[in-house]
C-alpha cells in the first residue's frame, strides 16, 4: 500500500506518520510525505520519534509536487487547526484521499516538558491510526 501523508509544512506531523508507517509497518506500507509549504524537520519531531526506535535525523521536508510521478492508494492529509490555512490536496495519481485531523504540535506552548508531551501525544495518536488503517480496524 503506498501511501502519501501530508501537511502544510511537512515538519510534524507527516514526518511523524511516514518514520512510523515505514518503521513498524513495512511490510505493508511504502510511505511518504510532503507539504505545500515545506520547510524543515522540527527537532522535537525528530526527538519523539528517536524516543520509539525510529531515527528520522536525516528526513528532509519535501513538496508534494515532488511526488507528482508517483501513483499512490491513498493521500492522507494530517491538518487539524483551522488556522493552518489551506490543507493540502494532491493532485496527482492517487486511488483514494483522505482526512485525518490531528493538532499541530509546533503550536505547543510552556516548558520544553510541555511541548514534548504534546509532540509525544501527537506521535502516539498517528501511530494508533497507521495501525488501524494498515489492519483495517476503523
Amino acid at each position: 500500500m503506498k501511501i502519501l501523508f501530508m501537511c502544510v509544512a511537512n515538519s510534524c506531523r507527516s514526518q511523524m506518520a511516514e518514520s512510523i508507517a515505514n518503521h513498524f509497518f513495512k511490510e505493508s506500507v511504502d510511505a511518504k510525505s510532503g507539504g505545500t509549504a515545506p520547510s524543515q524537520v522540527n527537532p522535537n519531531a525528530v526527538k519523539v520519534l528517536a524516543e520509539i526506535g525510529i531515527d528520522a535525523s536525516q528526513n528532509r521536508s519535501k513538496h508534494i509536487n515532488d511526488f507528482n510521478n508517483d501513483n499512490f492508494d491513498y493521500s492522507i492529509s494530517l491538518c487539524g487547526n483551522p488556522t493552518e490555512g489551506t490543507c493540502p490536496v494532491f493532485f496527482g495519481k492517487v486511488n483514494s484521499r483522505l482526512h485525518w485531523p490531528f493538532p499541530d504540535p509546533a503550536d505547543a506552548t510552556g516548558s520544553e516538558d510541555k511541548v514534548l508531551e504534546v509532540f509525544r501525544k501527537v506521535r502516539d495518536d498517528i501511530k494508533s491510526k497507521i495501525e488501524k488503517f494498515v489492519n483495517r480496524d476503523f
